[in-house]
């Protein structure tokens, strides 16, 4: 029979042991995060009707679908975790509580040309919160305290969260007398980052007739150093504009308030996030010594949700992190903690005698402690069992001779030192706890101070 070269499939992340480790903790930490904050997890099907995902599709979006016939139903897998969230709150909107808050961390997937940082199958790691009619703008100014608590938490140090509302930018457009350009310069001023106010302006002016006195006056608010000042004159003149101000000052008063730090935030004219989707508060956040990563993790306010399923108005505010992709550029800038303890084991126990139930028992009293044990009865030498231990980074081996069982003890050796005690089973499992303790390794992110 002819052998199948084994392969992953472009575009889909496989870890080895360790990487999957560190992944899951980070996981594990987003999960602690959002949960301080009162957030319930919540996990929709990867599987939906083609009908549902695409309800607010089309264009692009179909195009990267995963979409198939199984039987005579016409369906596809999530392309992220906010069309099966509005088709979610639709169906038990009797059912839920509000505002109705919510964490999901699971994998999507879109058909696009896989490349460096972008991938067909992959985590993302979403919160957000869902209004019954109406939303205060407190939640608005909570987001950024999450954001931060869970990158800190991370152990990233270096970024920053940019602010704006997308009130504030219509409310200009209609200032300058661009309305009817509204969304055409609201995606092309999402690009300034990407190719600068040269080509910004280029764009504007000789794809959507924008005159250049009116271009050369947004480009220079977006680029103004006080961003708040720098609204002042043109506050009085449009409504939407007035309210679109209010929500930012609000928002950035809240968000000391509520622990962000002032070298952590900022207000942010340029971001207006190129989706129609946002309506208020938009987000994005970058790595201060990797800007060309791009945002990290990005969200906003939007007014009606679920408006495609049902008539009720459920507007929220979330965000996202695409936690692969950032998986994969922390690995690639070397912010991975190469010093965390990734092995599957605390203790490794090697019975040396063919009677193994001494060492099964203390296997037992490891566990019943929360140390994780593993037995290793395989028939090899001694040193072979040693070199497993080493491979894995397990930090301890248990040995269990005829002399150690007379005596009722256990032997226990520290790999790192190479220190051994002969205790009692009891003590052995305080040692081993005091010892884990001490070399826990901290964050799965080493960032710079």
């Amino acid at each position: 029979m002819a052998q199948i070269k084994p392969r992953t499939l472009s575009g889909f992340m496989e870890l080895l042991p360790a990487r999957q480790v560190q992944f899951d903790r980070m996981v594990d930490i987003l999960r602690k995060s959002y949960s301080l904050y009162g957030f319930t997890p919540l996990d929709t099907p990867a599987i939906e009707a083609s009908e549902v995902l695409l309800a607010k599709g089309g264009g692009e979006t179909e195009k990267q679908i995963y979409r198939f016939t199984k039987g005579d139903s016409d369906l596809s897998l999530r392309f992220d975790l906010t069309v099966p969230l509005a088709k979610y709150v639709a169906l038990h909107q009797n059912e839920l509580t509000f505002p109705f808050r919510r964490f999901q961390i699971g994998k999507v997937y879109r058909g696009e040309r896989a490349q460096k940082g972008r991938y067909r199958e992959f985590y993302q790691a979403d919160i957000d919160v869902i209004g019954d009619g109406s939303l205060d703008i407190t939640n608005e100014a909570e987001i950024p305290s999450i954001i931060y608590k869970t990158f800190t938490a991370l152990g990233l140090k270096r970024f920053k969260i940019r602010v704006n509302n997308r009130k504030v930018l219509n409310g200009l457009f209609a200032l300058l007398g661009l309305e009817e350009q509204a969304g055409d310069v609201m995606r092309t001023i999402d690009k300034l980052e990407k190719i600068g106010p040269e080509k910004v302006k280029a764009i504007l002016t000789d794809d959507f007739a924008v005159a250049a006195d009116t271009a050369d006056t947004l480009l220079g608010l977006l680029a103004a150093e006080d961003p708040m000042a720098a609204l002042e004159p043109f506050k009085g003149k449009n409504e939407l504009f007035d309210l679109g101000v209010s929500e930012l000052e609000t928002v950035v008063k809240y968000m000391s308030a509520y622990g962000v730090p002032e070298d952590h935030f900022m207000v942010d004219l340029t971001i207006a996030r190129g989706l129609d989707y946002y309506t208020g508060t938009v987000y994005e956040t970058v790595m201060l010594d990797h800007p060309e990563v791009g945002s990290i993790c990005s969200g906003g306010r939007y007014d009606n949700l679920a408006e495609y399923y049902t008539d009720k108005q459920l507007p929220g505010v979330g965000i996202s992190i695409g936690l692969t992709r950032l998986f994969s550029v922390l690995e690639a800038q070397g912010y991975l903690n190469e010093e965390m303890n990734t092995a599957p084991a605390d203790v490794l126990i090697l019975p040396m005698t063919e009677d193994l139930s001494a060492a099964i028992s203390f296997a037992t009293a490891l566990r019943d402690a929360g140390v994780r044990a593993q037995l290793h009865c395989e028939k090899k030498k001694f040193k072979q069992k040693l070199s497993y231990a080493d491979k894995l980074s397990i930090p301890y081996a248990a040995f269990l001779g005829e002399d150690e069982i007379a005596q009722g003890k256990v032997t226990v050796k520290d790999l790192t030192s190479g220190e051994q005690q002969t205790v009692t089973p009891a003590e052995a499992v305080a040692l081993v706890q005091a010892g884990l303790a001490a070399r826990s390794g901290g964050a799965p992110i080493r960032d710079k101070d």
